[in-house]
């Protein structure tokens, strides 16, 4: 199965979500939360987190999370995911509430497309694709799709064969990684593997005439030019996490980081690295492509 298939089938009865200049989404990835032990890599940037979602929650943002969220290769139950990072899931259920939480999963949780997310809120749907649209503006203006997804579909590894990564990360990789030895297969640490899984990524969405929007390789992307593939980063980089904020019809990719005031002072500062551009500006608007095999447009902020 290629890559243009298995993204294909990604958004084949994708759920749509509405996109307008009132629509306020902020997209996150690969937060990778673990089981607090020395490899969980969500540790280290927590505070920058709980800081970012309060910032995006009192702010009236939607929360769509790309994939990734949970390290389910390095540890087997999700439960234990959730006693240590219980902060995250109340986080979590306070969105929820407001429908304003979409989750998506990536190779590292792909287990959660069978599962429900229990117990702290009403069972909740993950998905593999999830697809922002202005559907058929009354002014007859394009239509607007961005698809989103992890990305990890431009990986035959991470995709059809994930049990064999999983086994290998679980058991070979991830022993290893505590001695400094980094996962030659993983997009996130080697750069040979990233700049081919994004290759791949960019083509599909160029073929297609998408706007596709990414996460998995854990390298933020959005060009100042109109362009046909962006990439939220992650949570887990050293010393800062990256997402791209989406409002009033345009994307800006964002970094979360500690900074120092005048008098020594500590805070969590938000600066943005690239944007805001312009939804309007893309050649990918050009295209109307039909939308009807999909589910119906859900509400949302």
């Amino acid at each position: 199965m290629s890559t243009s298939t298995r993204l294909n089938r990604a958004f084949l009865h994708a759920p749509l979500l509405p996109l307008s200049q009132r629509s306020r989404y902020i997209l996150m990835s690969d937060c990778h939360r673990g089981i607090g032990t020395s490899s969980d890599n969500f540790l280290k940037n927590q505070h920058l987190y709980f800081a970012a979602m309060e910032h995006y929650y009192r702010q009236g943002f939607t929360y769509i999370e790309l994939g990734d969220g949970d390290e389910l290769w390095e540890n087997r139950r999700i439960q234990n995911i959730m006693d240590i990072h219980s902060d995250v899931f109340r986080i979590f259920e306070q969105f929820h509430r407001q429908n304003r939480l979409y989750l998506l999963y990536g190779n590292h949780d792909i287990v959660k497309r069978k599962k429900r997310l229990q117990p702290l809120f009403s069972p909740l749907c993950f998905y593999e694709g999830i697809i922002l649209t202005t559907g058929t503006p009354p002014d007859h203006t394009p239509r607007i799709s961005l698809y989103l997804t992890h990305g990890h579909q431009a990986s035959l590894l991470n995709s059809t064969l994930w049990p064999l990564s999983r086994f290998l990360v679980r058991y070979v990789w991830n022993p290893l990684e505590n001695l400094g030895v980094l996962d030659p297969t993983s997009a996130a640490k080697n750069y040979h593997t990233k700049n081919k899984c994004e290759s791949r990524l960019n083509r599909w969405a160029e073929e297609n005439r998408r706007i596709l929007i990414a996460g998995h390789t854990h390298r933020p992307t959005l060009p100042d030019n109109p362009a046909h593939y962006y990439n939220t980063g992650s949570c887990v980089h050293p010393r800062c996490i990256t997402c791209i904020e989406i409002e009033r019809m345009t994307m800006t990719l964002v970094k979360w980081s500690m900074a120092t005031r005048t008098d020594s002072t500590l805070y969590v500062a938000r600066e943005i690295i690239s944007g805001p551009v312009s939804l309007y500006d893309s050649e990918t608007v050009w295209k109307a492509n039909p939308l009807s095999s999909h589910t119906p447009i859900q509400s949302a902020p």
